[in-house]
């Protein structure tokens, strides 16, 4: 049966076997709907080989009983993939200075690998953020810092048609805060340095669509932070066929659970039509 295994590691080499380092593919639990423990199971028994982490997005192990948290952290657990609690922590900042510490100790006992740090939803000083990376490392699991960057509306282009050298009246500004990409890597070279494994980027006003990606913005943070230091969020297909073109089966990606197919056909560059995508194609594992 081995002859007929579709896809390998070794023949393609793109990336080394788990746990890896780089071209990690991070699942998303669904947050707006019940998660099927069969699915899970189907997903981890078909494609575990290619699924790295597990992410409780939108704080949804926050309405299940614990039972059912550790069930699924341990069936991640089999088939060595790693858990990661998503961006909940900000929910203990009003609670009390000891109260992350108690987070921190609750999720390791729970089995919980990664905690993820929103540093926007947090809102604290950039001192207390680094505090927080060095209390998680200390309590023997891995932090992932999460930033997002802020656009602007009026720097944003519109797509409308126009004739050929027609005037646009200038928009006007929006009170959006905008934040400067510069500070952030900043903020984030700190965050490595206090021993962070991994910074999150999320999607919004970055790479949520794949027809207006701020690749400039994107370059420049793996130009500063490293491709294996960085994990960006692909909201749909299109988008992780961009990041896979533009940065080849290694880039670091959080995906939804039901683009795990797709994704790994693009990170293994022999699927697809004329070689390049398997977007709107079905695949099956035999």
């Amino acid at each position: 049966m081995s002859a007929y295994r579709w896809k390998s590691f070794d023949e393609n080499e793109d990336r080394p076997s788990k746990p890896r380092r780089y071209g990690v593919t991070e699942m998303r639990s669904p947050d707006y709907s019940l998660f099927n423990h069969n699915v899970l199971q189907d997903i981890f028994e078909s494609m575990g080989e290619y699924v790295d982490g597990l992410k409780f997005s939108g704080g949804s192990h926050s309405l299940m009983p614990k039972s059912l948290i550790k069930e699924v952290i341990d069936m991640a657990h089999h088939h060595d993939v790693y858990v990661s609690t998503g961006d909940w922590a900000e929910h203990t900042i009003p609670k009390g200075p000891s109260a992350f510490k108690d987070f921190v100790e609750e999720c390791k006992q729970m089995g919980f690998d990664t905690i993820e740090l929103n540093v926007g939803s947090l809102g604290i000083p950039e001192e207390t953020l680094l505090r927080f990376v060095r209390l998680i490392k200390s309590g023997g699991m891995k932090a992932k810092p999460h930033f997002e960057v802020k656009i602007n509306e009026s720097d944003i282009p519109r797509g409308t048609h126009r004739a050929f050298g027609a005037y646009i009246p200038p928009a006007p500004r929006s009170s959006e805060f905008v934040e400067d990409v510069d500070l952030l890597i900043r903020r984030a070279e700190r965050c490595l340095e206090a021993g962070a494994d991994m910074i999150m980027i999320d999607a919004d006003d970055i790479s949520k669509h794949a027809d207006n990606m701020r690749a400039d913005l994107i370059a420049k943070i793996i130009g500063r932070l490293g491709i294996e230091k960085t994990m960006f969020e692909a909201s749909n297909q299109r988008t992780s066929e961009w990041f896979i073109k533009q940065y080849g089966p290694n880039v670091n990606l959080f995906i939804d659970h039901s683009d795990v197919v797709d994704v790994e056909c693009l990170r293994g560059r022999n699927l697809g039509r004329n070689h390049a995508s398997v977007l709107g194609s079905s695949y099956f594992l035999l």
